[in-house]
Formats: C-alpha cells, structure tokens, sequence
C-alpha cells in the first residue's frame, strides 16, 4: 500500500519541507498574505506544472481541516515509515547517532513538540512504536514541529523490547525516562551512542519496554506536580543526556 498524503500547514513548516524535498509537494493553497512571501515556491511549482492557488480563508480552512492553517497548506506525497534493521543500528552507533524513541506517545502535538526539540538539539533519528496508540506524523505534528520533522527520519518499530536489545547489542546506552524510580542523574559513558526512551502521556513506558532499557532516570522536581508534560521532559532529558554531553565531549 502506498502511504496517503500527508497536509502541512503553517508557513515554517511549508518552507521546510519545500527546502528538503520540494518534488514532493503535489498541491500548495495559500492566502493573499501569506502568497506574497512565497513567490519561490510558487515559481518551482508552476516550473512542475503542479497546482498553487491562492484562496478565501475558508477554502483554507476546509482544505487543511483546521482554523490552524497559519496561511498556507502543502497537500505532500507521504512515505512509507521502514523499520531499522541490525545494518541500520550498527551504522548509527558507529557514528555514535543518539535517538528518540517513543513509546505510544498519543498525542501529535507532542509529537510534533519531541520533533522540533529533537531537531533543535541535533537528533536524527526518531523512532516510533507501531502500536495503535501511537500517534503518527500528521497535520498536527508538522504544524506543531514547525520544520523539525523534515531535519529527522522518523522510523517505526513492530517490536520495542526487540529493538531496544538491538541498540545495546550494538553498544548503546539506552536510557528509560521514568517518572519516579529512576536516579536523578546517570552516568554515561563518553564513547556510549544514547537512545532516550520516552512512554505514553498517561501510562509512561511500558513494563516490558522499562525492563529492556540499561537504565532509568528520573527528573527531579518541587513534588507541587507529579510530572512534567512528556514534550517538556523530553527536551529536558535531550539536553542533559544528549545535547550537553556531546559539548562536553567537543571541548574536551
């Protein structure tokens, strides 16, 4: 089967996909405003003989299916996700790749949230559990991801625990964020490649999928809330086990 297309909305996230891979805009609907800031695209487009128009706000609106559509909507070819075999990981962690994984994360704002986090701190690679409560790149995500998604290849995994073993075989750390029970700080070694495995925004990780990973951390807070939204404590955990420790590793 083919993957369905895929809606964009929103002017950052429109301008990114047409910067890595403008072939695969089929369509492209704008407002007055927002056509005025897109004469580029519109140029490639017509090179293409693909559809551009400019409408109404409302046509916009039914066209993306959202009052959301920040003055542009990409109507794009959607790929196929694949899953990442032995070859694949162990090019990663010869390269000391970090990754995000996430466990049944439901919501596609923080889909979207994780992505553009993710893009901000170098991640590229992303990998997404195939259970039914995952939820996908869709209109939604890229909005929110305003261009991250187009910086990572977003992966899927049939099977989690197989997946995580893979990682650790290949040498990585892979490192479960917990929302009580894991220690406030890990220790890491410089030359481990990290993959941070984040788990559903009511039920966390799963038991199985807890068990797989080398180890747990857990942020510590004031206990005024129980936890953080898994977006905020995703780009908390990128920083501090990812992004600050390959600073750390460059200026030494």
């Amino acid at each position: 089967m083919r993957a369905k297309d895929i809606i964009i909305c929103g002017l950052a996230a429109v301008r990114a996909r047409f910067q890595t891979d403008a072939a695969s805009i089929k369509r492209l609907y704008f407002d007055y405003p927002t056509g005025r800031k897109i004469g580029v695209m519109c140029k490639a487009l017509a090179a293409a003989k693909k559809i551009y128009r400019c409408v109404e706000p409302a046509e916009l609106e039914k066209i993306s299916g959202t009052i959301h559509h920040g003055g542009v909507v990409a109507v794009v070819a959607g790929v196929e996700m694949r899953e990442p075999d032995a070859n694949v990981i162990g090019g990663w962690a010869a390269k000391r790749t970090p990754v995000l994984v996430l466990d049944r994360i439901g919501n596609a704002h923080n889909l979207g949230a994780l992505a553009r986090t993710a893009a901000f701190f170098g991640v590229t690679e992303l990998v997404i559990s195939t259970d039914p409560q995952s939820a996908r790149p869709n209109d939604a995500a890229f909005r929110v991801a305003e261009g991250g998604l187009e910086k990572l290849t977003v992966w899927q995994a049939s099977d989690l625990v197989k997946f995580i073993r893979e990682l650790r075989a290949a040498g990585y750390i892979v490192i479960a964020a917990a929302t009580r029970g894991g220690r406030p700080e890990t220790a890491i070694k410089r030359d481990n490649p990290v993959a941070l495995v984040l788990g559903n925004e009511e039920h966390g990780l799963a038991p199985e999928v807890a068990g797989a990973c080398t180890q747990a951390v857990t942020i510590p807070g004031s206990s005024a809330v129980e936890s953080l939204n898994v977006s905020v404590a995703g780009a908390v955990l990128m920083w501090e086990l990812i992004a600050r420790k390959s600073k750390r590793s460059g200026a030494e």
